[in-house]
């Protein structure tokens, strides 16, 4: 199995001509381009993945509905495609999403030795078909779920339910205010 290289980018998200591993990048703390993709439903709810067991970072625990790093050689727009039909088997073009922003996320988790520096592009996707019918193809997932925005919410602010999520933060919440915005359109 080959290893996956991505771009290294500067924080304006300029190519620096260098390739790295994802464990590179997060161990040396290196800017580089993902995706998210949040996923709601007509009933006001959202939905979220839980990680795989045996991710190296936030195993077993809930987060945004699809998100993966930007392969060297992808655009954003080819790996949110990808991403979506690997982690929950949805076909989708890119017409279908509404990409809302570009995200400047820098974090440092060193007691794990992670440090995030990404250019994140974000994307909404409203689906309102049965999530029973998806399939996890590539394993990087072990579940996923609608839950009411009002729950959510919730659950983030209860200190003991939010170890449950992957430490977003304020993220979850800038979201949820976007994804009440498309609903009453």
């Amino acid at each position: 199995m080959l290893t996956e290289l991505f771009d290294v980018i500067d924080k304006n998200g300029n190519k620096k001509g260098i390739q790295k591993t994802k464990k590179e990048l997060h161990e040396q703390g290196l800017w580089h381009e993902a995706v998210h993709v949040w996923i709601f439903n007509s009933k006001g709810e959202m939905l979220l993945q839980k990680r795989a067991k045996d991710k190296d970072y936030w195993p077993g625990l809930w987060e945004i509905s699809v998100a993966g790093h930007v392969p060297a050689g992808e655009t954003p727009e080819q790996a949110v495609i990808r991403e979506m039909k690997e982690e929950i088997g949805i076909k989708v073009n890119i017409s279908q999403l509404k990409k809302i922003k570009i995200r400047k996320t820098e974090r440092d988790f060193n007691n794990i030795n992670f440090h995030n520096k990404e250019l994140d592009h974000v994307f909404l996707f409203r689906f309102d078909e049965n999530i029973s019918k998806l399939k996890f193809e590539d394993k990087e997932v072990e579940d996923i779920k609608f839950i009411s925005i009002k729950k959510l919410e919730r659950e983030l602010k209860d200190k003991k339910l939010s170890k449950t999520y992957v430490p977003h933060k304020r993220y979850y919440f800038d979201v949820i205010k976007l994804v009440k915005d498309e609903l009453t359109k």
